[in-house]
Formats: C-alpha cells, structure tokens, sequence
C-alpha cells in the first residue's frame, strides 16, 4: 500500500481537537486548557467541535455523536490536524460511524495514543500516514514538567519533516500524573526517573519496514472485527506494542503475544517493539522480556527477529511520536532506530 501523508503543520494553522473516547475535558477542564497552551504557542489556531468539552456520560452512552465530528473534523477544509483530547477504553464504539472514504479523502495530521488506536488502524486501513503521540490532557498539559527534549521532539516532528530521523532515547521517564483533583498538581507528574536506555533483547541484522502499532489492550478489542487488519497486511511490518496505565499483567501480556504468534505475525513482520512498561518494577521488566523473547523464538521459531523493549512510546513520559505507515529501520549492530522517508509533505 502506497500511504497519503499529510501535510506539514505551519504557524497560523487551524488544528482540531477532539474526544472520541473518554470526555476528560469535562470533568478536568484545566488539564485540557493547560494542554492548549502547548499548541497556541506554536503558533496553531484551536478549533473545537461540539463533543470536545461535551459530558463523559453523555459522550460515553451516544459513540455516533463522537464519530460525526471525528468526521466533520477530517472533512473540514480549514482543519489541518487532530488532536485527541485524550484517551479511554471505548473508541472501538465508534468505528462503525466513522466514515472511511472521508478519512482516505482528506490526509491530515491525527495524533493521539491508547485508546486513539482503534482510530490510527482505522486510517491506516484507508492507506493514511497517522502520529502515534501524546494526547492533549497526557501528554501536552505536562510538557513544561518533562525534559525539553520531548517537547522540541514533538514539534519537529509536526513541523519539521526530514528525509530521515534519528530516534534517540530520552534517558529519563516518569510514570504518569499526579493526581488530577487537586489543582496544585496541574501540569506536574509523578517523580522523573533515570531510564537505561533501549534494550536489544535479540536479532543482528539491518531491517526495514512500515510502521504499525498501537496500545496493546486496545489493539484487543478490535481483533475478529471488520475494522482488523487481513492476514497479508502484516508483511515486512515493524510492529510495536504498548501497555497502558492499567498495567496489564505479565501472563496477559504472555496470552496476547502467543495470539499474535498464532495469527501469523511474527512470520511476516521485520521488527518488533515493545515500549517501557508502564508502572512495571525493573524485576517485572525483567522477566517480561525473558517472556518476550521465549514466546516469539522459542515457542514461534523465529529468534532472528530483531526485537527492542523498553522503547520511549506509549503511556510514559516522555514518548515518541511514531508515524505509522512510515518506513523505518531498526539497525541491531549499530543499535540505531530511525525513520528512512519523509513523514509529510
């Protein structure tokens, strides 16, 4: 598949936000607002939509209402990018009201993690280029808290495209936020740790392939329905997994990878990625990694696969944003991961 990128956001541009999930900037406006800082200072116009701000409940019992302006949001002429407000554990409600050829028609900029997964496999399916990242009110709110880098990070990658680009880890994170209640904590997170770095768990070899990916709980719900990728979409894939805040167990985690084994997966995909797992001690670190590595070359037969844990996306901070659809290049011998195409236009 030949993917449609979208073009690069420029100062006085009109971006979207939206809430195709949970309805967080009801119930914590200020998270939300403090986020919206992030995009004015960069010199974005914000444009709402009637559900953005619209009540959890409300969002939660009616998911064709999120989904219309999901669509009038990529419809729109003056709109040149989406924001997810942030995430939740419901979007899969939305597809079936989502209109695919609207969103094949009309590449731009969707950006968001966790439960905004069911969406980038959506687009990706209608052959978009899509922006796995921070969502407003996780990620963008706490940017000032976070090292520079990240922030800087995610600009360049909306305004800046390259022909290539270099991933480099952070070397510190934290695992997520204080707690949202109380005013005092807005913008802040929990205590900043030192991080190791990426861990090369196996493979020796120089791979290349389209970026796909996404939450891995998420990626769950939409598995056996018609919104799932075919048999032969996974062919030459880097593929890469994320846990969310839940922190899903590490015999779940064992269940989900022997099922993507059984799919077919790791027969047809160049590279594999799991990110730091959120909330997870170095020892449970540890002895995921040692499952990874079990399922996908013992029990699968493949342990030439290169294969790189403690990865900096997903629901630590700070994350990459990883443009799905997008070639990259994993180098085991140089220990490098980077991008090896233009991202937008």
């Amino acid at each position: 598949m030949k993917y449609k990128k979208p073009q690069k956001l420029k100062q006085g541009d009109t971006v979207a936000i939206i809430s195709p999930s949970w309805g967080g900037p009801s119930v914590f406006p200020y998270i939300y607002e403090n986020g919206l800082k992030i995009l004015t200072e960069w010199g974005l116009k914000i444009k709402e939509f009637p559900t953005t701000r619209m009540d959890a409940s409300f969002l939660r019992a009616n998911p064709q209402v999120r989904a219309k302006d999901i669509n009038d949001a990529f419809a729109d002429p003056e709109v040149k990018a989406i924001f997810a407000s942030i995430g939740g554990n419901d979007s899969v409600r939305i597809l079936p009201f989502v209109d695919k050829n609207i969103v094949a028609n009309n590449p731009k900029i969707l950006m968001g993690y966790s439960d905004t997964s069911t969406l980038h496999v959506l687009a990706n399916l209608q052959g978009l280029v899509s922006f796995y990242g921070p969502s407003i009110m996780a990620g963008f709110s706490q940017m000032e808290s976070l090292p520079e880098s990240f922030k800087n990070h995610v600009r360049e990658i909306l305004f800046e495209p390259k022909d290539s680009y270099e991933y480099k880890p952070y070397g510190k994170y934290c695992d997520g936020y204080l707690d949202w209640s109380d005013k005092e904590n807005l913008g802040k997170t929990n205590p900043i740790k030192e991080d190791n770095g990426w861990h090369w768990l196996q493979g020796n070899s120089k791979v290349q392939g389209e970026l796909f990916g996404g939450c891995i709980e998420v990626l769950e719900m939409m598995k056996a329905t018609d919104f799932w990728p075919s048999q032969d979409f996974w062919k030459g894939k880097i593929f890469f997994l994320e846990t969310s805040e839940e922190k899903p167990s590490i015999n779940y985690i064992d269940h989900v990878l022997r099922n993507y084994g059984m799919l077919g997966v790791f027969d047809q995909i160049s590279g594999f990625i799991f990110s730091r797992a959120r909330d997870y001690s170095d020892a449970e670190k540890t002895e995921l990694e040692e499952k990874i590595v079990s399922i996908v070359a013992k029990e699968f037969g493949k342990p030439n696969l290169p294969i790189i844990a403690n990865f900096d996306v997903g629901h630590t901070d700070p994350q990459f944003v990883l443009p799905l659809g997008v070639k990259a290049e994993i180098d085991f011998d140089n220990k490098t991961f980077k991008l090896v195409e233009s991202w937008l236009e």
